[in-house]
């Protein structure tokens, strides 16, 4: 089997900065500094708990992120 590639969680990136943007700005602004994934929830979705280095979540209501999680 293949090792899985190490992807760290961009340096000096606070999540909790994403909030309050439009939601494609967001994306576009964490893409940039480096997220490898980035995934837009609506509120209450059910996600498995799983780990992922590299990714970024947006919980995202009327276009607006309102939350946002590393992993």
């Amino acid at each position: 089997m293949a090792p899985t590639p190490h992807t760290p969680r961009p340096s000096g990136d606070a999540p909790e900065s994403y909030v309050g943007l439009g939601a494609d700005r967001a994306e576009r602004l964490a893409r940039s500094r480096g997220w490898t994934t980035v995934r837009s929830l609506p509120p209450g979705s059910i996600v498995t708990m799983e780990y992922l280095k590299g990714r970024l979540n947006f919980e995202v209501e009327g276009g607006t992120v309102t939350r946002c999680w590393a992993g």
